[in-house]
């Protein structure tokens, strides 16, 4: 039998990891290999309580943020304009919207703009006098992307999801209406048996209709706040979306990128008018940097 990590060691090996993304990046695929197998090691070694532990710690969702850098840098983004930077969690930046401050998981700064600090009071919800740091313009330059998931069964807090989601890019492009916002939203298919993970075993449970009908109530909500493209009268949704659709029991873990995927493994309920049409995660950031250029101009981010 293998030795079992602890949940310190199985952080401090994603800290190692992440540390070497600047000269070693990590794709999708390999990020949802560590979040798979840190997972069900820290189950094995301590149960629910490190299974908890881990996923409250962020350090598995900053994989994907390193994911989410390195797809920038493909497409030709200048790292250095890249917050936080490749390789570090910390300092994560946070942008004025229409009714409050939010921290934004992965930002790219406009090399042609300088930040100014301006007074805001959120529409009075605020004391005359709050600062914030960049200033109207620059901010609506920023190209911003942030990432979510749900590790758990597919039906916990839906309602309180959408409407989080939905209210994100609203309070931003109320203030800011030709910002351009991405979304990552990484969803597991089965979900872990918590009378299992009790006994210290990471198993899943079967898929089932009812998954499926969740299943298709995220392909919908998602494509309904996907491809924004008018300024002004859809500011709920993202300049683009991506749902990251994955089977951890699987291993190499299954990742779903298209409809008939779903459909040839009986995922969605039968005649489902659902679709990942535009939802995969490859291409997000390339579309977001075409949405870019085209309201601002080419050669900003680079």
């Amino acid at each position: 039998m293998t030795n079992l990590r602890t949940l310190q060691e199985i952080k401090g090996a994603i800290d190692a990891r992440v540390s070497i993304a600047a000269a070693n990046p990590i794709t999708l695929e390999e990020a949802l290999e560590i979040i798979k197998f840190s997972v069900e090691d820290v189950i094995r070694h301590s149960g629910p309580a490190g299974k908890n532990s881990l996923i409250a710690s962020q350090q598995l969702i900053n994989i994907l943020h390193e994911v989410v850098k390195s797809s920038l840098v493909n497409e030709g983004v200048n790292l250095r304009l890249i917050h936080p930077p490749i390789a570090q969690s910390k300092g994560e930046k946070t942008l004025a919207g229409f009714l409050k401050f939010k921290k934004q998981d992965v930002c790219v700064f406009p090399n042609n703009k300088v930040p100014r600090t301006e007074n805001v009071d959120f529409n009075g919800l605020y004391n005359t006098g709050t600062i914030e740091p960049y200033g109207e313009l620059f901010s609506e330059h920023i190209l911003s992307i942030n990432v979510r998931s749900q590790l758990s069964s597919l039906s916990n807090n839906i309602d309180t999801m959408f409407e989080r989601t939905y209210a994100e890019p609203l309070n931003l492009h109320r203030r800011l209406p030709k910002m351009v916002l991405g979304e990552v939203y990484l969803i597991s298919v089965r979900e872990l048996d918590s009378a299992q993970v009790t006994l210290n075993n990471p198993v899943y449970k079967p898929f089932t209709p009812s998954t499926a009908n969740y299943l298709e109530k995220y392909l919908k909500g998602f494509s309904a706040l996907n491809l924004r493209v008018n300024q002004r009268d859809d500011d709920f949704k993202y300049e683009r979306v991506a749902l990251v659709v994955v089977d951890f029991s699987q291993s190499p873990v299954k990742i779903y990128t298209t409809t008939q995927d779903l459909i040839n493994d009986n995922l969605l309920p039968a005649n489902s008018t659902a679709s990942m049409d535009n939802l995969n995660y490859h291409g997000l950031t390339r579309t977001l940097l075409d949405v870019y250029e085209k309201r601002f101009g080419t050669g900003i981010l680079s």
